[in-house]
């Protein structure tokens, strides 16, 4: 049985059976700079196996992408052979594949349709928003599974808040020309900094993909003041650990 205390898990997703989500804290492993990818299998090995045994599944049944802030959607039929490279989705049909993706401020975006039993798992930083990844993971889930959107049921977990996600105009600009409602993504502050709501964000792009905003759980945890809890790159610098959000059927 999966032992996920020091987890978050959702509301959303608590009526299904036999699924598994998850976002991992500081205090989920007992390591200090967690990571599960790279270019040695020792930075990760570890952590793999400390992450597989909370959850009570082997190491080898975790599937984690390189991700590099693309727009780019995997589809999942069996454990790979070799890394994903350039990869910050996946998507799965088959049961016992746990997907995984890994943020430190990124957004977590976590997908199930509980009728086609299709689970995906999403990275979108800054520029995985604006490239409409969430969109991109969506319509994989409709060619490949033939998912409905309106059935499916979504999760954006702990990352960065608008409360103190500051960003230049390269930003701005860039959430202008490709989120909906964009207005109320950006907030200006008194001191004429601007700041960007990377969870509203990536709920416009879901609901402008088709799902039912009461579908839609945010989570509310910012890993930046909750840095007691949550890795934030912003905060601790890039190279700190990274929190891992993953589903799996059952």
């Amino acid at each position: 049985m999966p032992d996920i205390q020091n987890f978050i898990t959702y509301s959303v997703f608590s009526g299904y059976k036999n699924l598994l989500a998850f976002t991992s804290t500081k205090q989920s492993l007992p390591t200090e700079k967690t990571r599960f990818t790279g270019d040695s299998p020792g930075i990760y090995t570890l952590n793999r196996e400390l992450l597989a045994k909370k959850l009570g599944i082997k190491a080898t049944q975790l599937v984690f992408p390189r991700q590099t802030h693309t727009s780019c959607v995997a589809e999942i039929t069996d454990i790979p052979e070799y890394e994903l490279k350039d990869t910050d989705a996946l998507v799965t049909d088959k049961p016992g594949i746990c997907i995984c993706v890994q943020t430190a401020d990124c957004v977590p975006v976590l997908l199930f349709d509980p009728e086609k039993r299709v689970i995906a798992a999403v990275h979108a930083g800054w520029r995985g928003t604006v490239k409409k990844i969430a969109a991109e993971t969506v319509q994989k889930m409709v060619s490949l599974y033939n998912c409905e959107p309106a059935k499916i049921v979504a999760a954006i977990g702990p990352s960065i808040s608008p409360a103190v996600y500051e960003v230049g105009s390269e930003v701005t600009e860039a959430v202008q020309l490709s989120i909906p409602n964009h207005e109320h993504v950006i907030h200006r502050k008194p001191n004429g900094k601007h700041h960007v709501d990377l969870w509203a964000a990536n709920r416009e792009v879901l609901v402008e993909s088709g799902l039912k905003p009461e579908n839609i759980e945010i989570a509310e945890e910012c890993s930046f003041t909750g840095n007691d809890r949550f890795f934030s790159a912003r905060k601790e610098g890039a190279d700190t650990g990274r929190m891992v959000s993953g589903m799996m059927l059952l």
